[in-house]
C-alpha cells in the first residue's frame, strides 16, 4: 500500500508498506543514496530490500518518503515492531552496523523539515527508535528539529581509520610496530598469497566460499550463529551481487596456487568503507600468516578510492587497536510525542538495565580470569 499526503506546497510525503513497491523504488533510491554524503552502505537499497525479503514480516514495512517535483529527496526505511515496545525501527536489524535515513544534500533544510513532519505523523502510536546512528548521520537533522520528547544515548563503539593505502596506515605506527607489519606482509608474499577482486559474474560463488570458510575458521569456537543461517546466506548473496555491480561492494579472493584460502567482503559508500565479513581457512594461521594484516591490506586498497573513512565496524576487539584507530561511539536516537512519551521512558529504562547487566557480566569475567 502507498499513502500520500502534502507536507508543504512543494514537498509531498508518502508512506509505502508494500514489499513490491519497495523493490520498484530501486532507481529513485539509488539516486538519492548517491546524493546523501552521510549515507553508509547499510542504507543502500540492495542491502535494505534484500534484508526485508529475508527478515521482514508481512504488514510491518513502513517506508517514509519525501518527493520534490517527483524526485525522491528523503527516505526513512523503517519497520513496525511490537516487542518489547511498539516502535518504528530502521530496516537492517542486528546484521547492519549503522542505521540512518537518507537526505538529499542539495535539499537544504526543506527535505529534513518534510521528513520530520512525516515522522511526527508516524509517531502517533509508536516510538521512533533509531539504533546505531553514526555521528553526523542524516537523522541527526531530524532529531534537531523534533519538538516532542527526545533522548540520545550511547550505542555501540566503532573503530575508524583514515581511508588511505596500507603504506600510509603502516606509517601511522611506531617504528617497531611498522617493522613487524612489513615483515608480516613479506611473509604473505613468501607464502605465495595472491589476491583477486571478484567480478560480478563470480560473486555468488565467491560469497558461498566466504561463508563456508567463515564456518571453518570458527569451528569449535563461539561464532555469530546468524552467519550460519540460510536466511543470512540468501540475504548476503542477493544484496552483495547487486552492490558489486553498482560499485558499492568489493569481494576479494585470496589464493595460494589454485586454492582459495580466504574471501573478504568490503562494503562501500561515498564517504565510508567497512570490512564487513570474511572467511579464512584455518591452515593460514597454521602457516603463520597474519590474516588481519592480509585483510586490512586489501580493504585499505578498496577504501582509498572513497577518500573518507575506513571503518572497522562494530566491536572493540584488542587486535583492532594495533592500528591506532579512533573510537567513535554511535548513538541511539529516541523520538516521541507527548502521548508516546511513556514508551520513550520505558525504552530508556530497558537500555539502562541492559548496560548494568553487561557491566556485571564483565566484572564476573574479569574475576574468573583473575
Amino acid at each position: 500500500m502507498t499513502a500520500t499526503y502534502t507536507a508543504s506546497p512543494t514537498y509531498t510525503a508518502g508512506l509505502v508498506t508494500d514489499g513490491d513497491a519497495f523493490a520498484e523504488l530501486a532507481p529513485d533510491w539509488g539516486r538519492l543514496y548517491g546524493r546523501c554524503g552521510t549515507a553508509t552502505p547499510f542504507q543502500n537499497h540492495a542491502w535494505l530490500h534484500s534484508w526485508w525479503r529475508s527478515y521482514g514480516s508481512t504488514g510491518r514495512l513502513r517506508l517514509l518518503l519525501v518527493r520534490a517535483g517527483g524526485e525522491l529527496v528523503a527516505a526513512a526505511p523503517l519497520m513496525l515492531v511490537r516487542r518489547p515496545l511498539p516502535a518504528l525501527v530502521p530496516l537492517g536489524g542486528a546484521i547492519s552496523d549503522y542505521g540512518d535515513v537518507l537526505l538529499d544534500d542539495a535539499g537544504g533544510g526543506r527535505a529534513a523539515d518534510a521528513l520530520t513532519e512525516a515522522l511526527w505523523e508516524a509517531a502517533r502510536t509508536a516510538l521512533i527508535d533509531f539504533r546505531e546512528v553514526r555521528p553526523g548521520g542524516a537523522v541527526e537533522r531530524v532529531y534537531d528539529r523534533w519538538s516532542g520528547p527526545r533522548r540520545a544515548v550511547d550505542d555501540s563503539v566503532c573503530l575508524e581509520l583514515p581511508a588511505v593505502p596500507m603504506d600510509d596506515l603502516v606509517g601511522r605506527l611506531s617504528s617497531h610496530k611498522a617493522q613487524r607489519v612489513r615483515a608480516k606482509l613479506r611473509k604473505l608474499r613468501a607464502l605465495g598469497v595472491e589476491r583477486r577482486v571478484v567480478g560480478p559474474q563470480d560473486v555468488d560463488a565467491a560469497l558461498h566460499r566466504l561463508l563456508e570458510l567463515h564456518r571453518l575458521q570458527w569451528q569449535g569456537r563461539k561464532v555469530t550463529t546468524e552467519h550460519l543461517h540460510p536466511r543470512f546466506r540468501e540475504h548476503l548473496v542477493r544484496a552483495v551481487g547487486s552492490m558489486v555491480r553498482s560499485g558499492d561492494a568489493v569481494v576479494t579472493e585470496f589464493r595460494i596456487g589454485a586454492d582459495v584460502v580466504a574471501v573478504d567482503l568490503t562494503l562501500l559508500s561515498r564517504s565510508l568503507a567497512g570490512g564487513y565479513l570474511y572467511g579464512a581457512h584455518p591452515g593460514l594461521r597454521e602457516r603463520r600468516a597474519d590474516v588481519a594484516v592480509m585483510l586490512l591490506d586489501a580493504c585499505a586498497e578498496s577504501a582509498a578510492h572513497t577518500g573518507g573513512t575506513l571503518s572497522l565496524l562494530r566491536g572493540d576487539e584488542p587486535y583492532k587497536h594495533h592500528w591506532r584507530p579512533e573510537p567513535v561511539v554511535s548513538r541511539r536516537l529516541l523520538l516521541a510525542r507527548r502521548r508516546t512519551a511513556p514508551l520513550l521512558s520505558a525504552a530508556l529504562c530497558d537500555a539502562a538495565a541492559r548496560r548494568r547487566g553487561k557491566e556485571v557480566l564483565r566484572r564476573w569475567r574479569r574475576r574468573d580470569q583473575g
